[in-house]
C-alpha cells in the first residue's frame, strides 16, 4: 500500500472516530460573516495593545494548511478565498473535550472557526479561537511541502490541489477573471451590444480548421462544434444590430502545444460602417485600456522581455515584414517559383505544384518573420488565397483588407473589412470546397443572409486566452485554462 492511501485509509477512520464523539457529519448550518482580507482590513495595522479589548467575535472558514501544536496550545493556518489567517487554540479557552477534538483535526480539513483578534509576539496577526467546527473532512492528504506543488502534469490533472497549494496559481485565474470583466466592459462602454450564438453548427465554417463532430439524436443530424461564430454574429449585423460581440468557446480537432488547446475562449466583434483600419486604432486602445485596468500600467514584461503595450504599434505588410524582419529577398516574394523553390530549398517544405503564390507568402511569413514580432505589431495585406471571407482591396485585388496583430511572437488577434458581395463570397466558398476535401457543403443561408444586404462592416477575433497569457507572465496556455485538455490519465 503506497503511503497517499495509508494516510487516506488513517484520515477516514479518524472521521468515523470523530463521529462517534458527536461531530456532526457534514453539517450544512456554519454561516461565516468575515473573510480574511476583511478580518485584516480591520486589525492588520492596529498595534498588538490596541487589540486586546477587543471582544468583537468573528466568525470565519477555511482551509487547513499548517498545524503546529505545542502541548496545551497550538497554531495553525487556514485559508479561504480571499487570502490566509493564523489561528490560535488554547485548552484554557476552548476546553479539554474541545481541545482533544481540535488535535484530530489534519491539514486540508475545512473548519469553521470563530473568536477576536490578537497580534502574537512578532506581530502576526491572528484569530483567538474561541469555538470551531468541523465542516468538511479532506480524506486525502494536500502535498508533502504544501507550497511546492511543482510537477505540471499533476497541476493541470488536479486543479482543485493546484489552487490551494499555489497562491500564485489562484491569483492567475482571478487576474483572468478581471481581463475578461475589462474587456467587456471596454466593448459595451462603446456601444457593442454582447450575444450567443449557436455552439453546435450544422455546417462547419467561419474559419479554416477540422472541427469535433457530433450525432443529435432526435433530430438524426451530425452536427459540428462551432470553430468560429463569425458567420452568425455577421447575420446579426444584417439583421440589424450594428456592433455586436461574444465572449465564448471554439473548438479545433487539431494540434496540442503551449499556445493551442482544443477548446478556446475567443472575443470576436463586428462594427457596421467601419473598416479594417478603425479596428486597428480600437485595438490599440482595448489592449492598452485592459493592461492599464488589469496590470496598472501599460509596460509589462513578459518571460522576461519588456513589451511596450501602448500605441502606436508598428504597422507592417506581410511582404514587408518577410523581407524586412525575416530577411527574405523582394524578389522571392514576388515571383511564384523562387517563392516555391525557396519555401523547399531553404525551408524545407514540400508543396504540392499547385500552390498558389500567395499561400506560399504567408508560408514564407509565418517561418521568417513571426516570431520576430514581439513588440506589439500589426500585420497587413494578406494574400487573397489565406482569406476566404476578407474583402478585396479596391487598389489591388489580389490583397485583402486585413490585419492580423502580433504580440511575444505570437498571434493574438485576426480582423478583417468584411466580404459582404454575395456573389463574390459564394465563389469563395466553392472555390475554399475544392481546395478542401473534408468540406462538402457551402452555406447557402449565409449567402441568403448577404443578399438580403450587410452594411459595410469589419470584425475581429481576439484568443483571449493568449492574450490572458500575456498579462499574466504565463509561458503556457494550459497555465491559463482551469482544465487544459491531457491525454487520458489516471
Amino acid at each position: 500500500m503506497d503511503e497517499t492511501n495509508r494516510l487516506r485509509l488513517q484520515r477516514i477512520e479518524k472521521f468515523e472516530e470523530l463521529k462517534t464523539l458527536g461531530v456532526k457529519h457534514y453539517p450544512n448550518s456554519y454561516r461565516k460573516d468575515t473573510h480574511v482580507s476583511r478580518f485584516e482590513e480591520l486589525y492588520g495595522a492596529q498595534e498588538a495593545e490596541d487589540l486586546k479589548p477587543i471582544e468583537t467575535v468573528h466568525h470565519l472558514a477555511g482551509r487547513i494548511l499548517t498545524v503546529r501544536v505545542f502541548g496545551k496550545a497550538a497554531f495553525l493556518h487556514f485559508q479561504d478565498a480571499s487570502g490566509r489567517l493564523q489561528a490560535f487554540f488554547e485548552k484554557a479557552s476552548l476546553g479539554e473535550e474541545a481541545y482533544a477534538l481540535f488535535k484530530k483535526l489534519d491539514m486540508g480539513d475545512i473548519i469553521g472557526l470563530w473568536g477576536t483578534p490578537f497580534k502574537t509576539k512578532t506581530g502576526e496577526l491572528s484569530l483567538h479561537v474561541k469555538g470551531f467546527e468541523l465542516l468538511s473532512k479532506s480524506f486525502r492528504p494536500l502535498p508533502e511541502k504544501w507550497h511546492g506543488l511543482k510537477d505540471t502534469d499533476t497541476r493541470y490533472r488536479q486543479r482543485y490541489v493546484d489552487l490551494i497549494v499555489n497562491p500564485e496559481v489562484r491569483e492567475t485565474f482571478l487576474k483572468r477573471a478581471r481581463i475578461i470583466t475589462a474587456v467587456r466592459n471596454f466593448m459595451e462602454a462603446r456601444e457593442f451590444v454582447e450575444v450567443e450564438t449557436p455552439m453546435m453548427h450544422s455546417l462547419a465554417g467561419g474559419a479554416t480548421a477540422r472541427p469535433f463532430i457530433t450525432h443529435h439524436n432526435t433530430l438524426d443530424m451530425e452536427l459540428y462544434l462551432r470553430i468560429a461564430p463569425e458567420l452568425y454574429l455577421k447575420r446579426l449585423i444584417v439583421g440589424g444590430f450594428e456592433r455586436v460581440f461574444e465572449i465564448n468557446r471554439n473548438f479545433r480537432n487539431e494540434g496540442i502545444d503551449t499556445s493551442h488547446n482544443p477548446e478556446f475562449t475567443m472575443m470576436e466583434f463586428y462594427m457596421a460602417y467601419a473598416d479594417y483600419r478603425d479596428l486597428m486604432n480600437l485595438t490599440e486602445e482595448m489592449i492598452a485600456h485592459v493592461a492599464q485596468e488589469v496590470c496598472g500600467t501599460t509596460s509589462i514584461t513578459y518571460q522576461g522581455v519588456e513589451i511596450d503595450l501602448g500605441s502606436p504599434w508598428a504597422r507592417y505588410t506581410m511582404k514587408e515584414a518577410a523581407i524586412k524582419l525575416g530577411g527574405v529577398a523582394p524578389e522571392v516574394m514576388e515571383d511564384r517559383e523562387l517563392a516555391y523553390n525557396f519555401c523547399k530549398d531553404k525551408l524545407g517544405a514540400e508543396f504540392a505544384s499547385s500552390i498558389s503564390l500567395g499561400e506560399l507568402q504567408a508560408f514564407i511569413f509565418e517561418e521568417t518573420a513571426e516570431a520576430k514580432l514581439i513588440q506589439p505589431t500589426f500585420i497587413t495585406a494578406y494574400p487573397i488565397e489565406v482569406s476566404p471571407l476578407s474583402r478585396r482591396n479596391d487598389e489591388n485585388p489580389a490583397i485583402t483588407d486585413r490585419f492580423e496583430f502580433y504580440i511575444a511572437g505570437r498571434e493574438l488577434g485576426n480582423a478583417f473589412s468584411e466580404l459582404n458581395d454575395p456573389l463574390d463570397q459564394k465563389e469563395r466558398f466553392l472555390k475554399q470546397m475544392e481546395a478542401n476535401e473534408d468540406q462538402h457543403e457551402i452555406d447557402d443561408d449565409y449567402v441568403r443572409a448577404l443578399e438580403f444586404g450587410m452594411p459595410p462592416t469589419a470584425g475581429e477575433g481576439i484568443g483571449i486566452d493568449r492574450l490572458v497569457m500575456l498579462l499574466t507572465d504565463s509561458g503556457s496556455i494550459r497555465d491559463v485554462v482551469f482544465f487544459p485538455q491531457l491525454r487520458k490519465g489516471d
